[in-house]
């Protein structure tokens, strides 16, 4: 395409209770930004175009957040494309994933029908009336498109309805004649975490269990896995009889799960937690030293904030970060994930779970060595 792309990397914000935080200020990509991508953090992308001056990150004054979250609301509206499109600056995309999977260049009539579509059952359900459809994304947003004078591409949710055995939204894997795009696919299929969360990480392996460990990852309230909770326990139980028989013991285990230790009663967990003679326990607090103190870290260093080139903004001021530390980013998680990438003895994580699948990656990867 002759427009220049840029990927605008969404927020995660939770009024009162932390601050923005974007996904490059968690995951390094400096293994694509400048050579593959171009990026522009939001902050300042918003900053921009809703006339922000400040970091409205760190307003703590309510009736200016108040009076801030109203323009933001307004603000998002343009940007998102719900009230159409302007002309030469956005062009708002309609497809969503319920009705377009995207190809690219894969040689197929523009308009095929995707294999998933929703069986009687979920139409009933979820009161759906219509179809899925392959869709070229350089035919239909490319040059000679409706959309080709427009500087931005707006697109709906991503995550609108059931995508199960379909491509998300985007379907290149079989793009074989554009080595830009197969360079781009190689190049993100693994991406760690920055330096700061990877090094925490570590750190406690080393310095709070210190001994070999097994990391179980288990994923027991959300509603897509707690009905195979039995399953779950079964494949910890299997690997710890196997650990047994080595002669580790107690086994450090490093237990990574949304299940609140007051609802333990019965279960697995339980049975692990009282047998304090085979095995040893461990876990990891958000309120924990390490945690908060890698989040002032992360907070401080602003990855987002100075990734990436953007010509048509150059001589504008980057934000700086000054907000008070009891508004952190919220990163247990990603320094759970990173612990468990150390876990020597073995990991076992729940089927399904996309973090179990990071922590797969993560451990192929060896990162824990390389941090």
């Amino acid at each position: 395409m002759n427009r220049q792309c840029y990927t605008f990397l969404r927020l995660a914000y939770m009024p009162c209770l932390c601050r923005y935080v974007s996904m490059v200020d968690i995951i390094d990509t400096s293994s694509l930004v400048p050579s593959s991508i171009q990026t522009i953090d939001f902050r300042i992308f918003a900053s921009l175009w809703c006339g922000w001056n400040k970091d409205f990150t760190c307003i703590n004054d309510l009736n200016a957040r108040s009076s801030l979250s109203e323009s933001l609301m307004q603000c998002g509206s343009i940007i998102s494309g719900v009230n159409g499109n302007i002309d030469k600056c956005l062009y708002a995309v309609d497809e969503d994933c319920r009705t377009t999977v995207w190809t690219y260049k894969n040689g197929e009539e523009d308009g095929v029908l995707d294999p998933f579509q929703p069986d009687e059952q979920l139409k009933k359900k979820k009161n759906i009336s219509y179809v899925r459809r392959h869709r070229d994304v350089s035919k239909t947003l490319g040059p000679g498109s409706e959309s080709e004078s427009a500087t931005i591409l707006a697109f709906g949710s991503l995550f609108s309805a059931s995508y199960k055995g379909s491509e998300l939204y985007i379907d290149i894997h079989e793009v074989q004649t554009d080595q830009r795009i197969q360079s781009l696919i190689g190049k993100s299929k693994f991406l760690p975490f920055v330096p700061e969360i990877l090094i925490a990480g570590k750190k406690y392996a080393l310095e709070t269990i210190k001994a070999p460990f097994l990391c179980a990852q288990l994923r027991l309230l959300d509603g897509q896995f707690k009905n195979h909770r039995t399953a779950t326990f079964l494949g910890l139980k299997q690997k710890l009889e196997s650990l047994k028989r080595t002669g580790h013991q107690p086994i450090h285990i490093f237990v990574m799960t949304d299940l609140p230790r007051g609802n333990w009663t019965g279960s697995y967990l339980s049975d692990l937690a009282s047998d304090s003679d085979h095995f040893k326990l461990h876990f990891l607090r958000g309120e924990e030293d390490l945690v908060i103190q890698t989040a002032k870290k992360i907070a401080a260093a602003g990855h987002g904030l100075r990734l990436g080139h953007i010509p048509w903004i150059n001589g504008v001021s980057k934000m700086k970060m000054h907000c008070p530390y009891q508004r952190l980013p919220d990163i247990l998680l990603y320094i759970e994930e990173s612990v468990c990438a150390c876990a020597s003895l073995g990991f076992v994580g729940t089927a399904g779970s996309t973090i179990a699948e990071s922590i797969e990656l993560m451990r192929k990867s060896d990162v824990c060595r390389t941090s």
